[in-house]
């Protein structure tokens, strides 16, 4: 039978393919699982030392036992000093390896989700994505490296007590642990439902966090349209759907913790009453007494745990399969980067493109070439296709006819991502990121120094930054916060210089520019004439200065 059917799991992976997902995702944290398994087994012997040593000091105080009460007492501070140890031990893996743990998951689900091929439309909300790199990254390595290694100690502390009772009792031992399967049957239709109860409440407090990081990166906007109310009130409705799903969770856990609570509280009033007769009878002694209803606790407590180990279960397959989602999209093709003899061009031939079916063709049949050492000019109404374009050229899309070629003198290839490395671009808007002025010219060049920078500065038309009161130390607030939008483009712009590559993509990287900046800066990038360079724009000045334009033309079906 499958694990997928045994658990009762509605999922759109198979339960097999969930726990190999994990299984790679403890690569690299077995050293803290195998630590902390170690810890907790250490653990379960001081602890069982410690009932021996109880139920020795009892004897001894009540006669039944030779030796010292302040040797038995010694001996139990010692096992209470060790226990102590072990706990700050945990403690001190669990905060300094823990910490290490998640951000090695996370920084593989960036790089994952970073390599993958773009589509130009995102499945899901990047709320929704930071949410599940920080929740369902924490609880997949908190399941791997915490209650794996724990589950280990747990069953080792209950055959250890087990055996312990056993010894001292048969009967009462078998009595004992004859309700736990009764449990583990009923935990086949828990999980199921837990499960689902649990999806539901991972995907509202995606669609929360939705909410608020899109509000707070529009709060301008919001601001000038008056809509805080609306923004404020849709957050409420996001809020409401949690709190109804988080509620009925509760109800279910809070219902099937009283079943279970209810069956051991009853075992453990059996086990006492047991005890109680023996002892009344003479065949049990009060540190034998102690002992044994210590190690029913103790056998309780491991088969309580266990239970505890269903949700926890559910939890992290529901994350495990939320993580799996974000790397649905096949990789992009990896390797060594290709470079090509400056300067070099790019064809499209007969390319055509639709996101999908049902929109048709947003490129159709587009044949044009971008020569060596050329400067275009991309122009085209709102809607026909200039972005698109952009993806392709960049080997962000895959044309699905024709193809898009890179060539020089020597040699040509259709276009693919290891091709990218010949190329530079400018997005339109303000591409800043937060950091300093000389973190984000360095996304271009790492090792650009100062010099670099500002050169790179003034052929930008962006001196401007030599008179900030910090110069390149200047901070920058998400989004280039601090600057105004021209101040932005141009060092956008400088970046892209930084980067220095045979090919050049513009897209409208002037459009906040005045047209005396603009000039100047227009100037400054033709004047080597060693690069190829494209420019998507709507201005006349930017047209006037390119030696051949392309017009695309809206596609109608």
């Amino acid at each position: 039978m499958r694990i997928r059917d045994l658990l009762h799991i509605e999922s759109k992976y198979a339960g097999r393919v969930i726990l190999m997902w994990l299984w790679q995702a403890w690569r690299g944290n077995r050293l803290q699982a195998v630590i902390n398994a170690v810890i907790g087994l250490l653990e379960v012997i001081v602890w069982l030392a410690q009932v021996w040593a109880v139920q020795h000091a009892v004897e001894v105080a009540e006669g039944a036992a030779s030796g010292s009460v302040y040797g038995t007492v010694g001996i139990m501070a010692l096992f209470i000093v060790a226990d102590f140890g072990l706990h700050i031990a945990s403690v001190w893996v669990k905060n300094v390896l823990g910490i290490k743990a998640q951000n090695r998951l996370q920084q593989r689900m960036l790089d994952r989700i970073l390599r993958s091929e773009w589509h130009g439309k995102e499945s899901h909300h990047s709320g929704d994505v930071l949410n599940r790199l920080e929740f369902d990254v924490s609880s997949v390595v908190n399941f791997l490296t915490e209650i794996i290694p724990s589950t280990l100690s747990v069953g080792a502390l209950f055959v250890g007590a087990f055996i312990y009772l056993f010894c001292m009792d048969k009967m009462l031992a078998l009595v004992t642990v004859a309700i736990i399967p009764i449990f583990l049957a009923l935990s086949r239709v828990y999980i199921g439902q837990m499960r689902r109860l649990t999806r539901q409440v991972r995907n509202s407090d995606s669609k929360v966090q939705s909410v608020l990081q899109e509000t707070i990166q529009n709060r301008m906007l919001i601001k000038t349209l008056e809509s805080d109310d609306t923004m404020v009130d849709r957050l409420e409705s996001t809020q409401s759907e949690l709190r109804s799903r988080v509620l009925k969770r509760t109800k279910f856990t809070v219902f099937s913790n009283l079943i279970v609570n209810f069956g051991f509280a009853f075992g453990y009033l059996v086990a006492f009453l047991w005890a109680a007769l023996r002892m009344s009878a003479g065949t049990l002694t009060f540190g034998g007494m102690t002992a044994l209803l210590q190690l029913v606790g103790k056998i309780q407590g491991p088969a309580r745990n266990l239970t505890k180990l269903v949700p926890q279960f559910a939890g992290v397959f529901t994350a495990a399969e939320r993580l799996m989602e974000l790397e649905e999209n096949p990789l992009e093709e990896q390797g060594t980067p290709i470079y090509f003899e400056e300067p070099c061009g790019l064809r499209l031939k007969d390319v055509c493109y639709a996101y999908t079916p049902e929109e048709g063709n947003v490129v159709e049949h587009l044949n044009f070439d971008f020569k060596p050492g050329s400067c275009t000019a991309v122009l085209g109404e709102t809607g026909s296709g200039k972005t698109t374009l952009i993806r392709l050229l960049l080997s962000l899309l895959k044309p699905q006819q024709g193809m898009v070629e890179m060539y020089d003198r020597r040699t040509a290839e259709e276009m693919n991502p290891l091709m990218r490395c010949n190329i530079v671009y400018v997005p339109q808007g303000n591409t800043l990121m937060s950091g300093t002025i000389r973190d984000n010219l360095r996304l271009g060049k790492l090792d650009a120094t100062d010099e670099d920078m500002r050169e790179a500065l003034h052929d930008a038309c962006a001196d401007f930054v030599d008179e900030l009161p910090h110069g390149l130390a200047t901070i920058c607030t998400e989004k280039g916060g601090g600057l105004s939008e021209g101040q932005a483009q141009r060092i956008a712009i400088a970046r892209a210089l930084l980067r220095d590559r045979a090919i050049m993509i513009f897209d409208e990287s002037t459009s906040a520019l005045d047209p005396e900046t603009e000039r100047r800066l227009l100037q400054n990038i033709l004047e080597r004439k060693d690069k190829t360079i494209i420019f998507i724009t709507h201005r006349t000045a930017v047209v006037n200065y390119c030696d051949q334009v392309l017009q695309i033309e809206r596609h109608h079906e």
